[in-house]
């Protein structure tokens, strides 16, 4: 593992690396904050970005380092799909690079380097755990695609974390254009499938083993919110099944990362409530 770059901010450290995947066969990199060194191993916030963003976009836009600093909280931000030039691609931004889904792609030639899931869940946690000081305890959160890719994390893997929120987040993404366009590309045309990465379908099979406080800002000037976004689907399972889920509509905000520097240190303090219990 490589140390590409490395900042003080906020007393703590923010970094920058790179590795060889075994997962994804190829180089990923990954940021990293770590926050001034207290008694006690810090806890772990993962954050995964949508579409056309890589680790960087949260690191550099959302100003969330004071207040990790403050809670000490290591966040740890993934970049959003395999690279490299051996790495299938498509022309449009919502598939291939910097459109992974956060998932396991079965089809050529997408299944041979897109298996953002097994790194996610196995590969990127345990280098975490190997290289740096840091505690068991986890919770995850992320925006739009990243968003999805948040609540399927949480939803397929029960205990795993502490807590889990997300920013615009594609709730159903079996239901609506992007995620119909991927998981078309990635898994196939069967659309049983797809509903093993799909929010929705996931908390309305989950048992209780699964449930986790979660919460969900959603700008009411998204232009993606009716087409894309809905997240008064997930609320609805939610709803039914008596899950702590807490969606607030923010008049006034779009999708941008504006919208996630106005709410981060929410959703940060929110994340530490549980993560410190």
């Amino acid at each position: 593992m490589e140390m590409v770059e490395e900042h003080q901010i906020f007393a703590g450290k923010q970094q920058r690396w790179r590795h060889t995947s075994s997962v994804l066969q190829c180089e990923m990199t990954f940021s990293i904050f770590i926050p001034p060194a207290r008694s006690e191993a810090p806890p772990v916030l993962y954050w995964l970005s949508g579409l056309t963003c890589n680790d960087e976009n949260f690191t550099t836009k959302a100003g969330a380092q004071r207040v990790a600093a403050e809670l000490g909280v290591v966040l740890v931000m993934p970049d959003t799909s395999p690279r490299g030039d051996a790495v299938a691609d498509d022309d449009g931004y919502d598939l291939g690079k910097g459109a992974g889904f956060y998932l396991n792609a079965t089809r050529e030639p997408w299944a041979a380097h897109y298996r953002m899931y097994d790194y996610l869940r196995d590969e990127l946690p345990a280098l975490i755990r190997s290289h740096f000081t840091v505690g068991e305890r986890a919770s995850i959160f992320g925006h739009s695609m990243g968003g999805h890719g948040a609540l399927i994390m949480a939803l397929k893997n029960p205990g795993r974390f502490c807590s889990v929120s997300a920013f615009a987040p594609i709730v159903n993404p079996a239901a609506v254009p992007w995620g119909e366009k991927a998981f078309s590309a990635y898994l196939g045309e069967d659309r049983t499938a797809w509903q093993a990465w799909d929010s929705c379908a996931l908390m309305q099979a989950a048992g209780p083993e699964a449930v986790l406080p979660t919460l969900i800002d959603q700008g009411e000037s998204d232009n993606f919110l009716t087409g894309q976004l809905m997240p008064e689907r997930l609320a609805a399972v939610a709803n039914a099944k008596n899950w702590p889920l807490e969606l607030r509509m923010q008049p006034g905000y779009d999708h941008s990362y504006y919208f996630i520097a106005t709410f981060v240190e929410d959703h940060l303090r929110f994340h530490a409530r549980h993560l410190f219990a």
